[in-house]
């Protein structure tokens, strides 16, 4: 979807033939470089690309395509480059629109440019182009932004919430219009919590609803006119699921992502060798590997034999690389060679996963985790292997906090799940646990700040309230499961919210439209018979029987403001898979379970300490960006002697010319300055050519 878009945005200059600088920014630099490649770019009449931020040469013969992020020092910077005529023409695409101010800014950057006579004379043409997000996968998006955690949930940050909300409302609006969509929206509105941030979700579904409104008011082509049923978009936040961020989960994502040591930044790196002894080195895992692609989301019981089998399937089909006791001839070594580097890849990728596997099972044996997931699982799922009430849980609990091979954040995980489990303890029995774990004091605020996230950690005497209430996930009894199966009984909230969403059964009260007079009843009609081209146009469309394999499926976007979980984005993909559905899991972040004990530590902290952006300095234009340009120093004058001499010179190669009959020999060591070079020509002269040459050199080496 975005690498399309991301390629189309080059050709947006009339002359298509024309060569054109690429301008981008920081910010958009890291979105075109997640998913295009930079020779991708330069193919499409691109000689070279700058920063913006970067002191660079000017070039008044070439256009220039900036693409730029919606920020007041970017602008700063593209108004400096303005005034200064740094290019020939000027063609401006924005990441995401200059709108919407919701907190007080400095100034409006829309009416500034709009005001701006310069901005009008050079720039021939302005768009938004909407990809203000990181698509981390086919059906899965981040924002890149862990300080939304504390921004949303730190009690000390309620000021700066209405402006975050309304940025992530933007980014929201961007993911929609670049699927086409202009979905009905419903969000989480949570019954029983009275915590601060219950409200959170209805502001940020309100904002969404207004900002899409707008946009469809201003562009009459979207949603564009499509046979596919009208998407639904879902808005929630991390205080949906508690109990998803903290247990052990067992398919080869999850499990990786919280066992091993990733490298986790632009790139996810693992540092792996083919064999022992080649030292190790990073190894990225992403997209483009068909082998994380098809086993992610397997359970790791049924991975290592799996990748084994598929190992060996792939040296069969290679036979040349197979060892041979007979002498190897030039048929067999041109077949090794034509076949080398894909067999090379392959053989990389093979040993990358093989590695992670069996090192995320060491992890596992090591630290007992089959039996920390036993109890856990009783603890989020309020049923035992057999689908019963569990017995002597707090036993269990207390027996694995005093293992010494169980390791002490796995011991606060399941101190956490076991208060979340009884809704709530009194503060002297969560004292005695945190005294049998052998944690330190301070592990307790981790505890008491999952107030902030509407769960209850401690109750008092005599308390009637019962245990945890299990409004999504709990299943009916089932017959008894294997031991490996009974590891992976739990099932995120989102699972169960988007099964009950499909089959119209949602409750409309925990998930209500922000348009219940109009969206409602179209849910209640059923959301297929809603199509795309129905919202603006008044023929009817008739409900069809039977949904047809060939038909586009319907779109449902979730929002999970907070971070959101790999077993969520697995859930995402088997809900797509089994019902029929094209289902995309947008978040701020994504969550390991580490992460995510660490911010909801931080949620007691001073806010001083969280180094969040709106506390950094605001970033400024660089200052070199408004020094004025030195201008070349005027020619030397020379007297009109010296200048038929030099061109005497010129015509007698360089020699000095005879003397003339009767005339007299000029004293070229006076009158010549001693700045010219041997050819005769001044200093200053063949710098300025050189300059100019410069200028005709198109594929600079500056990046």
């Amino acid at each position: 979807m975005q690498t399309k878009e991301r390629l189309n945005m080059f050709a947006v200059s009339k002359a298509k033939a024309r060569w054109k600088v690429l301008i981008l920014d920081d910010g958009s630099h890291k979105l075109v470089d997640g998913v295009v490649r930079e020779d991708d770019i330069l193919e499409l009449n691109v000689t070279h690309i700058e920063r913006i931020e970067d002191r660079r040469p000017a070039n008044k013969e070439m256009d220039a395509v900036y693409l730029l992020s919606p920020l007041p020092h970017i602008v700063d910077c593209l108004m400096a480059d303005l005034e200064r005529q740094r290019y020939r023409r000027t063609f401006l695409i924005w990441t995401a629109g200059l709108a919407p101010i919701v907190a007080a800014r400095p100034l409006d950057l829309q009416v500034r440019l709009d005001n701006s006579a310069m901005a009008r004379q050079h720039i021939v043409k302005a768009s938004v182009l909407n990809i203000d997000y990181y698509p981390r996968e086919s059906h899965l998006i981040t924002f890149r932004d862990p300080w939304s955690f504390p921004t949303l949930f730190h009690l000390a940050c309620n000021h700066l919430v209405a402006q975050h909300v309304a940025d992530l409302a933007q980014k929201i609006v961007s993911i929609c219009v670049s699927l086409g969509e202009y979905p009905a929206i419903r969000y989480y509105s949570p019954q029983s919590s009275n915590h601060e941030a219950r409200v959170l979700c209805s502001h940020l579904a309100r904002f969404v609803q207004t900002q899409l409104d707008e946009y469809a008011k201003y562009n009459n082509d979207f949603p564009s006119p499509s046979p596919r049923p009208r998407g639904l978009l879902i808005i929630t936040d991390r205080t949906l699921d508690l109990f998803a961020p903290l247990l052990h989960e067992f398919t080869y994502q999850a499990m990786a992502h919280d066992l091993l040591p990733l490298i986790e930044g632009d790139r996810i790196l693992y540092k792996a060798s083919l064999d022992q002894a080649q030292p190790g080195k990073d190894q990225e895992i992403s997209e483009k590997d068909s082998i994380w692609v098809k086993y992610r989301h397997l359970h790791m019981k049924d991975l290592l034999s799996q990748l084994v089998q598929d190992f060996n399937a792939f040296k069969a089909q290679n036979p040349q690389f197979a060892d041979s006791e007979g002498p190897a001839t030039i048929n067999t070594i041109k077949d090794m060679l034509a076949g080398l580097p894909k067999f090379q890849e392959g053989k990389e990728a093979y040993s990358l996963h093989l590695t992670m596997t069996q090192d995320a099972m060491n992890v596992f044996q090591e630290r007992k985790l089959a039996d920390v997931a036993s109890v856990e699982q009783s603890l989020a799922t309020g049923l035992d292997e057999d689908y019963r009430k569990p017995k002597n849980i707090a036993d269990q609990v207390i027996r694995l906090l005093d293992d010494d091979a169980i390791l002490f954040p796995d011991r606060l995980r399941l101190i956490i799940q076991y208060l979340l489990y009884r809704d709530g303890l009194l503060p002297t029995d969560v004292q005695k646990l945190l005294l049998h774990a052998r944690l330190p004091s301070r592990d307790s605020e981790v505890i008491y700040n999952l107030e902030l996230l509407g769960a209850h950690t401690t109750r008092v005497l005599k308390d009637s309230r019962p245990g945890a209430q299990y409004q999504f996930g709990k299943r009916e009894a089932q017959p008894p499961l294997n031991n490996e199966s009974g590891l992976s009984r739990f099932e995120p909230a989102l699972k169960v919210v988007l099964e009950d969403l499909i089959r119209s059964t949602l409750d409309q009260n925990t998930f209500p439209f922000t348009k219940p007079h109009l969206d409602s009843a179209a849910a209640l009609m059923g959301q297929d018979n809603i199509s795309q081209a129905s919202l603006r146009s008044a023929k009817p469309t008739w409900a069809r029987t039977r949904p047809s394999t060939t038909e586009p499926k319907q779109r449902i976007i979730v929002f999970m403001a907070g971070g959101a979980t790999y077993s969520e984005s697995r859930a995402c993909y088997e809900v797509s898979q089994s019902m029929n559905k094209d289902i995309y899991l947008a978040t701020t972040h994504m969550l390991t379970p580490s992460l995510f004990m660490r911010q909801v530590g931080d949620l007691s902290v001073d806010r001083r300490r969280l180094d969040l952006p709106a506390d950094r300095p605001k970033p400024r234009a660089p200052d070199h960006l408004f020094e004025k340009e030195t201008p070349p120093p005027p020619p030397a004058k020379s007297s009109p002697a010296l200048n038929d001499s030099m061109q005497r010179m010129q015509m007698n190669d360089g020699r000095v010319p005879q003397r003339p009959p009767g005339g007299k020999e000029h004293d070229f060591r006076q009158q010549i300055p001693p700045s010219s070079s041997g050819s005769g020509r001044p200093a200053k002269d063949k710098d300025r050519d050189g300059e100019k040459k410069k200028k005709h050199h198109f594929f600079s080496s500056k990046r």
